[in-house]
């Protein structure tokens, strides 16, 4: 896998062009938007966005120019937005960021930064895969390689691991910031109306698609976490200089390796690690950020803290089965006690690995109390939303026809009790579009696959040549969703080519 700040600018064009970079989280697989991003990207050439705003409608005057899809992140009352930034605002900051004089200083400010603070490691820029299935597995394999592994390797060093990361950091990020971390504070401040200044082009167009708010910086996509890579190494080289004044702290006294907004800091003594997220603290302050206390803790076991609770767990009491039933209600226990963990998917996806094999006559448990149960499991971890979804695809296959509707009805009606769970809707969509449309979503992007006349993002501060081009544009691929089964294929759900994998 290469880091992003080993391409050139083209490469690092094509790669945040990807549809796989515009939109990171889950959607079926027939939701495109790749030819979108091109046609947008074509149209603009080298044209300022600007060039083709309404002269009569400004885009910080408008709302709902980015598309947003709250997801329940705990079942209960806590929310995540993702957004699907508005694609004429996307491809031109793309543009504008990697421009070939615009990226080449932007590596070499980031590696300035990072050479600065040596003794914090940053493991979090966005990593191309060369060898998984998508950029996401290789993400996920550079934490385990770099993170994981590299914590318990410290533990022949330090004694003590401190965790503490920062609260809601994409909402919290002031956009001023930005180019405070491109060309420090001071400077930032002086050239704050320099109009060709890259930091304060990204901070302009961050308050245009988000009308006019200057407060956080849309989730969802891997150019924001970049850009949120920016803020948070800049604040790395501000906490290395706070340490070095720190007479009773030294080079050797600690180690600290940063995963977006989650610290870990090591140290043969508590009192320096908790002198560390003091000055940290008082850093993210003035950049309208704050640290998490609630989960900040530290510990003097770094092999066991250095390993997530939920894995460590399940590697400890792993069990054996005698039947579906007592596999997926031990998996429905496990997440109560450790609710939407990367643990709860990996189970559930070799869950689905098992009964995908499997027929009718193989299954000998009640389909409808798996059906129950694996729905629950859902209910209560929304991060399982797409792997529930191809668990239940292939558990209500096996049930006929009108007893298969009745119970998607109660499926959907079951989730209408929660707030903005959109996202689950999507994937029940894709459950019933083989064999139904009758089934009633309010979700936007479930209308846009029945209805291509559906508008997903507000386009009128745009002239009507590029906003026709948004408005009429099919996010729908029709051949991949003819093609698809009515049972959601591992393909579609499985981040990892298995074979690489394992």
């Amino acid at each position: 896998m290469k880091n992003i700040l080993s391409l050139s600018a083209k490469e690092a064009k094509e790669f945040f062009l990807k549809e796989e970079s515009y939109f990171n989280g889950d959607l079926p697989s027939y939701f495109k938007f790749d030819c979108l991003l091109r046609e947008i990207s074509n149209e603009l050439k080298d044209h300022k966005l600007s060039d083709y705003y309404n002269p009569n409608l400004k885009p910080h005057d408008c709302e709902d120019v980015n598309y947003t899809l709250i997801t329940n992140k705990d079942g209960r009352y806590a929310w995540r937005p993702l957004q699907l930034i508005h694609p004429a605002f996307y491809v031109y900051l793309v543009s504008v960021i990697t421009d070939k004089n615009n990226w080449k200083y932007i590596k070499e400010r980031l590696r300035s930064l990072m050479g600065k603070s040596d003794r914090i490691k940053c493991e979090s820029l966005p990593v191309i895969s060369s060898v998984y299935k998508k950029d996401k597995a290789s993400q996920i394999m550079h934490w385990l390689e770099e993170v994981e592994r590299k914590s318990i390797i410290h533990s022949l060093k330090y004694d003590y691991l401190f965790h503490t990361d920062i609260v809601d950091c994409y909402g919290a990020i002031y956009t001023h910031s930005i180019p405070w971390a491109l060309h420090d504070k001071d400077m930032a401040k002086q050239r704050r109306n320099d109009k060709n200044l890259i930091g304060n082009i990204i901070d302009r167009q961050l308050q245009a698609m988000s009308n006019g708010q200057t407060n956080g910086i849309p989730q969802g996509s891997v150019l924001m976490d970049f850009i949120a890579e920016m803020i948070l190494c800049y604040v790395d080289s501000l906490l290395t200089d706070k340490i070095k004044k720190c007479r009773n702290i030294s080079r050797k006294d600690y180690k600290i390796i940063r995963y977006r907004d989650d610290y870990r800091i090591f140290s043969n003594n508590p009192q320096v690690a908790e002198q560390i997220i003091k000055e940290l603290t008082d850093i993210l302050n003035d950049f309208g950020m704050k640290i998490n206390s609630a989960k900040t803790h530290g510990i003097n076991d770094v092999v066991h803290s250095s390993i997530k609770p939920d894995k460590l767990f399940w590697i400890v009491n792993e069990n054996q089965y005698e039947n579906l039933q007592n596999e997926l209600y031990s998996i429905s226990v496990f997440s109560q006690k450790y609710p939407n963990s990367g643990t709860v998917s990996r189970l559930l996806q070799m869950f689905y690995d098992k009964i995908s094999k499997l027929s009718k006559k193989d299954i000998k448990t009640n389909i409808k109390v798996l059906i129950s149960i694996a729905t629950d499991i859902a209910y209560k971890n929304p991060r399982t939303y797409p792997i529930i979804s191809a668990i239940l695809s292939k558990l209500t296959d096996f049930l006929p026809k009108k007893g298969k509707e009745t119970i998607i009805k109660k499926i959907i009606n079951k989730f209408k009790k929660l707030p903005n769970t959109g996202i689950m809707q999507i994937w029940l969509q894709r459950i019933t579009i083989k064999t139904s449309n009758d089934f009633d979503y309010s979700e936007k992007l479930c209308n846009k696959v029945i209805d291509n006349d559906v508008v997903i993002w507000n386009s009128d501060w745009l002239q009507p040549n590029l906003k026709n081009i948004i408005d009429s544009h099919d996010l729908i691929n029709e051949k991949i969703l003819e093609e698809l089964g009515a049972v959601i294929s591992d393909k579609e759900v499985s981040l990892f080519d298995r074979q690489a994998y394992y």
